[in-house]
């Protein structure tokens, strides 16, 4: 048990941080929206059907779908766009896709690589950019529940102003959707530049999002 607790820490760690925030974030958000309801002269509702809700997935979701973008576009980002000095950039002579030698595939892969990446062929060009595919896809699909909670939770604020709903498809052209969706984007990726930038000139020993506590300012592509 310790040794599969050491070796999964991180995942292990963050997982709990997640589910830890995800609580938190449904018992706050349930007090919230019964406070609203009684303003409104409205019933409040219990937490299970809160959870259910589409004004609780549509919270949820528009920040995942903004995670998975930052990853999606850092993933493919990082092929080709690099950053002098800065651990979260390739080495200067290593923009693009690489050789097949120093990505290990096909004739050059290992006795323990991939079975995918010895294989060659489309398995081989699938496997090379599964993970690019695999946060892209997340993040799609996760858009796109944030768009249909979206529009049920509107809908259902508009009718309970006796107001018109919108359709799926108007509702994805209106400020409602893209104010959700672009105030987690510039979040994101302000996060992400700074670190990029910060990390050039700052240290965090012995992580390997910084470089070596003594490397210079311009060692790229290095980790601690």
């Amino acid at each position: 048990m310790r040794r599969f607790l050491r070796d999964n820490g991180l995942a292990i760690g963050f997982g709990a941080i997640f589910l830890g925030a995800l609580v938190g974030q449904a018992l706050v958000g349930h007090s919230a929206f019964n406070h609203e309801q009684l303003a409104a002269n409205s019933e409040p509702i219990s937490l299970w059907r809160y959870v259910t809700s589409s004004s609780f997935a549509v919270d949820v979701l528009e920040n995942w779908q903004s995670e998975y973008l930052q990853f999606t576009l850092f993933i493919l980002g990082t092929v080709w766009l690099l950053q002098r000095g800065s651990p979260e950039s390739k080495e200067l002579h290593k923009a693009g896709t690489e050789s097949d030698r120093d990505q290990l595939v096909g004739a050059h892969a290992r006795e323990d690589s991939p079975r995918w990446a010895r294989v060659g062929g489309l398995r081989t060009r699938i496997y090379s950019n599964s993970l690019l595919i695999a946060m892209g896809t997340i993040w799609l699909l996760s858009w796109l529940g944030q768009s249909i909670a979206g529009v049920a939770a509107y809908n259902a604020s508009q009718f309970g102003n006796r107001e018109d709903g919108l359709s799926w498809l108007q509702y994805l052209g209106s400020s409602d959707f893209w104010d959700r969706t672009l105030q987690n984007w510039q979040s994101e990726f302000l996060a992400v530049g700074s670190m990029v930038v910060l990390a050039i000139y700052l240290r965090q020993r012995g992580s390997p999002e910084s470089k070596p506590v003594g490397a210079a300012h311009g060692a790229t592509g290095v980790e601690g």
